[in-house]
């Protein structure tokens, strides 16, 4: 078969079986009378089997030594394959995800894309310093793009730089919630906490069903930080969990701040105050826990809240009994 029909048939152009030929990657058997190259039905396997592992990413030379060399292994030469693919694609992934970012952005022209691209090189900076300075002119002319920040403030370790973060996505049009709600879910604890951190500090209705969402999640400090979103803004589906968080001294004043600003409501107060006493009738208590849960009763109204505390001022314990008199003392002057 001549080199043009061996070009149609294998899809290689003749150029490139001239190349193999110089590279002593494929001889064809044999010539013509006129002089033309001749390829045998064993030439052309050949040439398919180059084409094949050369579509695995294998360099000519080691194609050749594939193919030539009966000790060549391909066990190491598949599994260094294996990492330069993986780390070609994780490089065309963030190129992809850069394009995306700014495609987002919806860039008006070259001035735009050139700020973005600046932007999101200084969040990704090793520099603490640079990555803060980013974040707080996130929200200038030229916004970074919201997932980029989400996903900053999901990685963030620096505590200035998280809270500069935060607050850049809780000025943002687009609080990338999706994303935010993933973060609660990740696998990793660290970022499941930086995810209901970021939620917290966004003042609207979106954020407030996800942390209405967030007091079921199965991490105990997702609930805890949630609860006490929810409590600063009046939300009584965070009264059970703030409760545990006094017994459990876990911000426990924090809790007790939340309970009070909702106790303004009436019917709030009386749950809050109901699941208090609840607490205390269980008598498995130790006396820190009941203090604590009488500071929680001072600011509760209703008489709920009083008969409890008239009944923890003999209490056993001795700065139990001193802190509810003291509680009782001061609500009965009001």
């Amino acid at each position: 078969m001549l080199i043009g029909d061996v070009a149609r048939r294998s899809g290689v152009s003749a150029r490139m079986l001239r190349h193999y030929e110089s590279l002593g990657l494929v001889r064809p058997t044999g010539r013509t009378d006129a002089g033309y190259r001749e390829y045998s039905s064993e030439d052309i396997r050949r040439i398919l089997h180059i084409e094949s592992l050369r579509s695995l990413g294998l360099s000519l030379r080691e194609v050749r030594r594939a193919l030539d060399d009966p000790g060549f292994t391909p066990s190491e030469l598949v599994d260094d394959l294996i990492r330069q693919t993986r780390e070609r694609i994780a490089v065309e992934t963030a190129l992809l995800t850069r394009l995306s970012r700014i495609g987002a952005a919806e860039p008006a022209g070259w001035e735009d894309v050139l700020q973005i691209v600046a932007l999101l090189q200084a969040l990704g900076s090793k520099s603490a310093g640079r990555r803060q300075r980013a974040a707080l002119s996130a929200t200038e002319e030229v916004p970074v793009p919201v997932e980029a920040l989400v996903e900053a403030a999901l990685s963030e370790t620096d505590p200035n730089v998280a809270g500069a973060l935060r607050w850049a996505l809780a000025q943002s049009r687009d609080g990338g919630w999706e994303l935010l709600a993933e973060g609660l879910d990740s696998p990793a604890a660290e970022v499941r906490k930086r995810a209901v951190q970021s939620i917290a500090e966004i003042p609207n209705a979106e954020a407030t069903a996800l942390l209405r969402d967030a007091l079921a999640n199965p991490d105990i400090v997702v609930r805890r930080y949630a609860a006490l979103a929810l409590g600063a803004r009046g939300v009584a589906d965070a009264v059970p969990t703030l409760v545990d968080m006094i017994v459990e001294e876990t911000n426990d004043a924090d809790a007790a701040d939340a309970l009070s600003a909702l106790a303004s409501c009436y019917s709030v107060a009386e749950e809050i105050a109901t699941r208090l006493v609840d607490c205390l009738a269980h008598g498995t208590l130790d006396s820190s826990a009941r203090r604590r849960l009488a500071q929680a009763l001072a600011d509760i109204p209703g008489a709920t809240a009083s008969r409890a505390l008239a009944e923890l001022s003999h209490d056993e314990d001795r700065a139990v009994a001193l802190t509810a008199s003291y509680i009782v003392g001061i609500r009965n002057a009001r």
